[in-house]
């Protein structure tokens, strides 16, 4: 992920003007309709994973977050409440419940409304999309990121990580209709931004992983040219450059790779 990092949703926020991906435009009354039943689908399913969490818990961890919870819901000024929602979504996450965790996030993004707490949400959602194996947690985390990087979106239309992070959703977890949606929005943000290093690299990862070494290799070079510093870079175009049967030219990038990685864990 880009600030998909690892780099909160408005169920269904119309993205004004934001048709930068061809969204559909719906009558006001079609929209409604779907609103409505987006929110029946939410509530169950958020009420069965929260269920299922909370029968995990110990009795200590639990009377301490239906404290929290509590104070949340009772909160009398909403600087107060902000903060115990982000303490609400913090602890679910140091338990390893990043859905939970995510749903707090959202609610956080939902009470101020910022484009980087849904952007925190839709990372939170996103990591949980990716670690939780189990279908429905997995489909829920999966649309609630889609939808939390949309309303980021929707109030920065201009910031492209918003964009790099709602593609990576796509690409993750491809819609059965169209399945290229994720990778052809990167194509667009690198046609748009074509200097841009995390789409550079999100493309040369994909490229990777189906084999294209040769375009990997392409966009990689790019990308450690304009950020040498970036060990991301480094890392995927070592690997590239080995899959392709070039390991003599990956020794230095895989150098600088370990280099970074050991950096980042210091």
């Amino acid at each position: 992920m880009t600030k998909l990092q690892i780099s909160i949703v408005a169920t269904s926020l119309v993205l004004l003007g934001v048709l930068y991906f061809g969204f559909e435009i719906k009558s006001p009354k079609q929209a409604a309709v779907e609103q409505g039943r987006s929110l029946v689908a939410k509530s169950t399913d958020i009420d069965v994973i929260l269920k299922d969490a909370k029968s995990k818990l110990t009795p200590e961890i639990t009377n301490e977050l239906v404290f929290l919870e509590e104070g949340a819901a009772k909160a009398k000024s909403d600087t107060a409440r902000v903060a115990l929602l982000q303490r609400l979504s913090g602890r679910w996450y140091q338990l390893n419940e990043p859905a939970v965790a995510g749903y707090y996030a959202e609610k956080l993004a939902e009470e101020i409304n910022t484009e980087d707490a849904w952007s925190i949400a839709g990372t939170t959602y996103s990591i949980c999309s990716q670690r939780v194996k189990e279908t429905k947690v997995n489909e829920f985390c999966s649309q609630q990121a889609v939808k939390a990087f949309e309303s980021a979106i929707s109030l920065n239309p201009n910031n492209i990580d918003h964009r790099i992070n709602l593609a990576l959703c796509y690409t993750e977890k491809p819609p059965q209709d169209n399945p290229m949606k994720g990778i052809l929005m990167l194509v667009d943000l690198n046609k748009r931004n074509p200097d841009n290093v995390p789409v550079l690299i999100q493309l040369g990862r994909l490229a990777i992983q189906t084999g294209q070494y040769e375009k990997a290799i392409q966009r990689l070079t790019k990308a450690v040219s304009l950020q040498p510093e970036e060990s991301r870079g480094h890392c995927l175009l070592a690997k590239a450059l080995e899959s392709n049967g070039q390991p003599e030219k990956a020794v230095r990038h895989k150098e600088i790779c370990q280099a970074g990685l050991q950096n980042r864990g210091q």
